[in-house]
C-alpha cells in the first residue's frame, strides 16, 4: 500500500501452504499406494520408493512410470541411503519417463484427476486432514480394485508422438503412418 491509496483485497482465500502427493497404481489389479508429504524433495521420493519396494517384496523388479521431475531418479536414493541400500533399490526399480508435455501418458495422472474431483474440490485447512482424506480415498479405491483400462496403443502413441521421435532421430520418419 502506498500512502493515500485505497486498500484493496483479493477475492481468493489465503494460501496456507502446499504439499506433495506421491502415488502409484498397479493398473491390472487396481492396487494403490500413496503418501502425502509437506515437501517434494529427493528424501520424500526415496521414502516413497522404499515403501513401494516393501509393498512388493517378492517382485524381481518394479517398473515405475514417472515424469521428468528432478527428484524422480535413482540419484535420490544415493543422497539419502547408504550406497548398498541405494544400489539395491536402484536395481529393483526401472524408471520409465514420460515425454515432456505428455504427462497424460502416465496412468497415475488419471488417479490424480479422480482424487482432485472427489477430495480436493474444497479447501482443506491442515496437511494432517488433507493427508487423512487423500489416503482414505486411495485406500477405498484400492480396496474396490478400481482398474485403469488403458486404451492408448503403441500404434496410437507412434502416430501422436511421431514428430517428437523424428526430431530426436530423423530415421524415425519411417513410423509416421504406422
Amino acid at each position: 500500500m502506498r500512502k493515500g491509496e485505497i486498500e484493496k483485497q483479493h477475492y481468493e482465500y489465503e494460501k496456507l501452504g502446499s504439499c506433495a502427493l506421491l502415488a502409484a497404481i498397479e493398473p491390472l489389479t487396481g492396487r494403490r499406494l500413496g503418501q502425502v508429504h509437506e515437501r517434494r524433495t529427493k528424501r520424500e521420493f526415496t521414502e516413497f520408493c522404499q515403501a513401494l519396494s516393501a509393498t512388493y517384496p517378492d517382485a524381481k523388479g518394479l517398473r515405475l512410470v514417472v515424469d521428468n521431475l528432478n527428484t524422480h531418479n535413482a540419484s535420490s536414493f544415493y543422497e539419502h541411503l547408504s550406497a548398498e541400500e541405494a544400489h539395491a533399490l536402484a536395481e529393483r526399480i526401472e524408471f520409465i519417463y514420460t515425454p515432456k508435455s505428455a504427462s497424460w501418458l502416465n496412468m497415475i495422472e488419471c488417479e490424480f484427476s479422480a482424487i482432485a474431483r472427489q477430495c480436493l474440490d474444497r479447501r482443506i485447512a491442515t496437511i494432517e486432514e488433507l493427508s487423512r482424506q487423500v489416503l482414505a480415498l486411495l485406500k477405498e479405491r484400492s480396496h474396490k480394485a478400481l482398474k485403469i483400462h488403458w486404451q492408448f496403443s503403441i500404434q496410437a502413441a507412434r502416430a501422436k508422438l511421431n514428430s517428437h521421435y523424428t526430431r530426436v532421430n530423423p530415421l524415425n520418419e519411417q513410423y509416421r503412418n504406422t
